[in-house]
């Protein structure tokens, strides 16, 4: 009897049929096969905080488009799924959860058991993310999916520390940080942005030692530092405060003295009062200004969690916006405050925590990106090279100035997080002599250490130590801190291929062949892992970077899991269809602007089509 068709076509049947089809043959499984030339493509893995949105799907399904050709014109592809474990972003939703669920914060709940409950949220939302996926009808090799934390990736994460901190790459140092006092952790500039906020402008008065009636004046946008001051500081060419270069004041809410230096870079005559006060612990400018007048010193008045600490004196303990008032009130009722004035001050927000950013001075680990004085090429101008000499080429071309100059600033890169959820830093801290380390671990590979300036030793290794590896009397302690979440992704392209292992998988498709990615992690992401691939192979990792548009709400926002403005593609699939879905971001992709996406509802009251506003999705 003849098949008797359908009267429409049924999207939904179509795709399941064709899904189960393609996976059953194993149409997407790649081998090493020298007889064919490789195609390769990484994923630009998801982060495990939530489900995707559209912004995904265009990514997606440009990958899948280049996959596809590829495979038909008789290439062997490769299209390597998986997911990243996103630190700092997991860590903050499960902390959230479990703050609203049973009002405990992650030190009351305990190291083991948050990161034992990140683990489920991740199976969760990895489960998730891979099906949405396979729905968009992604050709991905699913035999091989990858996580930033599983084993393979973790023994490169290792091998690849170990590395930079034998050969001087990798230091630990003090430094001024952007500290996200919520999640208490360092947040890179790239995980900060600004926003116009109204705040004030207050304007005080310090008395000059010896100088009766005399005083200095100045303004500032957060009083409470003016307990961490270490100087005020004036233009040398000031006529108005020569006299008074080498004196000193007295801060009236500690009674302690200060002197007052002469610094043409940070005091503007032209600026307000001509005066600045000069906290270097707590200002990025400030901190600049001690590295020029290192005998002003650092002074920091604030615990991990925004609080006053000791050096807060009497407002010790108090949070810093409660400090703030009253420490204008004490200046007020001592003589000291002149007024205020309402501003809007261009503020520094942690896009994590949607919480204002604290500059702050902390022990960090960092990557040393600038030249380096011993002959050897600095890791900036390295990742630089590539693209100039057009190994790696960006699409559109434009994309490569933003690669470039931020290279370009090679300021050094904060790896260490101080979160529980990530690679942790593979450091022990002893106080045993250098002989008894070398005696222990002379003839053990993958173990070096060295010695700092405060008696300890600090030992680096690519396996795990025991506490009393060196006897009972010298325990060791591991660093509590873990790694940035981008360290892992940088190796992203040789880490699933099994490298530091020479697997046949990492000899035969790689290098890969090119990236797919937004514009927004071209230096968090792109330049890193160019970097870590000259670094750890001398070759780059992907020949060319695709740059996609982005796909915006209805708003002109983009679509974010963190603004929760996402709108998943399952909906979209669900009504339309994949083929249409993938139809329509492959058509807003073919320009080089940003693309709105409205999404509308139907009005519950009046059955009319209504915009989605941002609250309303989930």
């Amino acid at each position: 009897m003849p098949t008797e068709l359908a009267k429409a076509y049924d999207p939904q049947e179509a795709q399941q049929k064709w899904l189960t089809y393609w996976e059953e043959r194993g149409y997407f499984h790649s081998e090493p096969d020298p007889t064919k030339k490789p195609f390769t493509i990484v994923i630009p893995p998801p982060n495990v905080t939530g489900a995707l949105h559209m912004g995904h799907a265009l990514n997606n399904t440009l990958q899948d488009v280049l996959v596809r050709w590829r495979r038909q014109q008789g290439y062997n592809t490769l299209w390597m799924p998986g997911t990243d474990h996103a630190g700092i972003a997991t860590q903050a939703v499960v902390e959230k959860d479990v703050y609203r669920e049973e009002k405990k914060t992650r030190h009351e709940l305990g190291r083991e058991e948050l990161v034992r409950r990140i683990w489920q949220w991740k199976d969760k939302y990895e489960a998730r993310i891979l099906g949405q996926l396979r729905q968009m009808g992604c050709s991905c090799d699913w035999q091989r999916t990858r996580f930033t934390l599983d084993p393979m990736c973790a023994k490169a994460v290792r091998e690849t520390f170990f590395r930079m901190f034998r050969e001087g790459y990798i230091y630990r140092g003090l430094r001024l940080v952007n500290w996200d006092a919520q999640l208490q952790t360092s947040v890179a500039d790239d995980e900060t942005y600004n926003e116009d906020t109204k705040g004030g402008f207050w304007t005080f008065k310090y008395p000059v030692v010896d100088s009766p009636d005399t005083f200095i004046r100045f303004s500032t946008t957060r009083p409470e530092t003016m307990l961490g001051d270490t100087a005020v500081c004036v233009h040398p060419n000031d006529a108005r405060y020569q006299a008074l270069i080498g004196k000193r004041v007295t801060i009236p809410l500690t009674g302690r003295e200060i002197p007052i230096i002469a610094d043409g870079q940070l005091a503007d005559p032209e600026l307000g009062t001509g005066c600045v006060k000069v906290t270097p612990a707590h200002d990025p400018n400030d901190y600049a200004c001690y590295t020029r007048n290192p005998q002003i010193g650092l002074l920091n008045i604030l615990n991990p969690d925004g609080t006053l600490n000791a050096n807060g004196g009497k407002f010790a303990g108090l949070d810093r916006l409660k400090a703030r008032e009253a420490v204008v009130k004490e200046m007020e009722s001592l003589g000291f405050y002149e007024g205020k004035e309402e501003r809007v001050i261009p503020l520094k927000y942690s896009d994590r925590s949607k919480t204002p950013i604290e500059p702050y001075l902390s022990d960090q680990w960092f990557v040393k990106m600038a030249d380096r004085t011993d002959g050897k090429i600095g890791l900036a101008q390295m990742a630089m090279d590539a693209v100039t000499s057009e190994r790696v080429k960006f699409f559109p071309e434009r994309y490569g100035k933003t690669y470039l100059d931020w290279l370009g600033e090679k300021r050094d890169w904060c790896v260490s997080r101080q979160l529980w959820w990530g690679h942790r830093i593979p450091i022990w801290y002893t106080s045993a002599p250098a002989a008894l380390i070398e005696k222990t671990f002379a003839n053990k590979s993958g173990i070096c250490w060295v010695a700092d300036d405060k008696g300890q030793h600090l030992i680096c290794a690519t396996e795990d130590l025991a506490a009393d590896a060196l006897g009972a009397e010298y325990p060791l302690t591991q660093d509590p801190d873990v790694l940035d979440t981008w360290f892992s992704s940088a190796l992203w392209p040789h880490s699933t291929l099994g490298w530091p292992e020479k697997t046949e998988e990492f000899k035969y498709y790689y290098p890969t062949s090119v990236l797919v990615t937004n514009r927004d992690i071209i230096s968090l992401w792109v330049a890193r892992m160019v970097i870590a691939g000259l670094y750890n192979l001398d070759q780059v990792p992907f020949h060319h970077v695709y740059i996609t548009c982005k796909v915006l709400d209805g708003f002109g926002d983009t679509m974010s899991k963190n603004k929760g403005n996402g709108v998943d593609p399952l909906d979209i699939i669900a009504r339309y269809g994949a083929d249409a879905m993938r139809f329509l971001v492959m058509q807003i992709s073919t320009e080089t602007q940003d693309a709105r996406l409205p999404v509308a509802n139907v009005c519950p009251h009046c059955d009319e089509l209504v915009p989605v506003k941002q609250e309303h999705i989930y």
